[in-house]
């Protein structure tokens, strides 16, 4: 199914509409970063983005995994723990992803703990639909959790209302500075375990679009990862733009470390990862 066509009434000629798409990402610097070349109109000459106009929505990634059971969004990012759920409405296309080989989420404490003591303790989780939790399950099952907003994880730390907590994202990079305390990276712990990197996020487009679209879009995602990392230090001054604390070479670091050959296309060892974090095959809508 291609594009609709509509006669200019001034020319005669038929011109060809773009599909109108909604893209939700959230504004960690990742997801930034990757789509800075579609969102600045670095992309503007070229064919597969000229098919599509866009409207961007950008929020919490755990608020993206929620919002994806109801379909709001053509194109969204979600965690991979919860494809399972909505694998009926959403296929993942190749570019995109957040996968990372030997590191991942880092489950840290106010005071010195060993993993075993984990289970006496509740701990702050950046969402139930998270791959960060999902991967904590498959680490150390049945722990107390507490839920919040995943930049509220670092300072509850801080202020010692939670006592333990599962970081994602920048906080990573940030949790030593404040005195905390490593218990686990669980990307370290699945790499030992499974010799496989460790799938945290991608992208999701719906299912339902005609499948053109989704062919034509998923290249498109493609040459914006491509060419984000062509354009490293602009890509990263957009995704420095949306603030998280972080100076621009903690982002670029931050940056350079998740968005990776992975990312351009999870390859075989990827997807590999992802069929073994979800114990199920996912399908993919190739760039």
């Amino acid at each position: 199914m291609r594009n609709p066509i509509r006669i200019s009434v001034k020319t005669g000629w038929a011109i060809r509409v773009p599909t109108h798409l909604v893209i939700a990402h959230s504004p960690d610097s990742d997801d930034a970063y990757m789509m800075a070349p579609l969102a600045l109109g670095w992309m503007d000459q070229d064919s597969d983005r000229q098919a599509f106009t866009f409207d961007f929505v950008r929020l919490d990634i755990e608020k993206l995994n929620q919002h994806s059971f109801e379909e709001l969004y053509d194109i969204s990012a979600i965690s991979f723990g919860v494809y399972p759920h909505i694998q009926h409405q959403y296929d993942l296309l190749t570019a995109g992803s957040s996968i990372q080989e030997g590191t991942g989420p880092l489950i840290v404490s106010r005071v010195p703990l060993l993993p075993e003591q984990l289970s006496t303790h509740t701990v702050a989780i950046p969402g139930m639909h998270t791959s960060a939790y999902l991967s904590m399950q498959k680490y150390h099952p049945h722990l107390k959790v507490q839920v919040m907003a995943f930049d509220q994880i670092l300072p509850s730390l801080e202020r010692g209302e939670v006592q333990v907590g599962l970081l994602i994202h920048e906080s990573q990079l940030m949790y030593q500075e404040k005195g905390l305390h490593l218990v686990a990276d669980l990307g370290q712990w699945w790499k030992q375990q499974f010799n496989l990197p460790l799938p945290m996020g991608g992208n999701a487009i719906r299912r339902a679009l005609p499948e053109e679209i989704k062919l034509t879009f998923a290249r498109c995602m493609k040459k914006s990862v491509v060419m984000a990392r062509e354009r490293h230090w602009e890509s990263v001054d957009y995704a420095q733009s949306f603030g998280r604390g972080m100076d621009r070479e903690m982002v670029s670091r931050y940056v350079t470390a998740w968005v990776n050959n992975f990312t351009v296309d999870p390859g075989i060892r990827g997807r590999l990862a992802v069929n073994h974090l979800l114990d199920l095959e996912a399908i993919w809508i190739q760039g």
